[in-house]
């Protein structure tokens, strides 16, 4: 159900590891969400800390708290957003990502829980 090639938070972001990372949210955290209507994210060259809210998911249920999976420096941003903040529900894990980043630790992407280890997170 989860892509195997990404890492997984326990505050339902994905990461698609590489040099550069991307960041999304998991078809299970849009789903609880429903339908987002705004979304706010870091700035290009915001450094961001682990775990630090650093943007928000507003719905038409309530607005939720975006954390950095890891330490590094925002490279770019899903800019698409601004104007279709609904391709978050409609496609996670592709067009609907937020933003990129550089890990200023390689090591804190490994660390992240596998799709397995984040369905287990899910199942209790």
């Amino acid at each position: 159900m989860y892509p195997e090639d990404l890492k997984y938070t326990s505050e339902h972001e994905w990461v698609r590891p590489g040099a550069s990372v991307r960041v999304g949210i998991t078809s299970y955290a849009q789903d609880a969400l429903g339908d987002i209507v705004f979304v706010s994210l870091p700035a290009v060259g915001d450094t961001v800390e682990a775990g630090a809210a650093i943007g928000e998911l507003e719905s038409t249920k309530s607005v939720s708290d975006l954390y950095a999976p890891v330490s590094g420096e925002v490279t770019a941003r899903n800019e698409a957003l601004d104007a279709t903040p609904e391709l978050v529900n409609s496609d996670p894990y592709g067009e609907g990502w937020l933003f990129e980043l550089t890990p200023s630790d390689p090591a804190q992407v490994e660390g992240l829980l596998d799709a397995a280890g984040y369905q287990a997170q899910l199942d209790t």
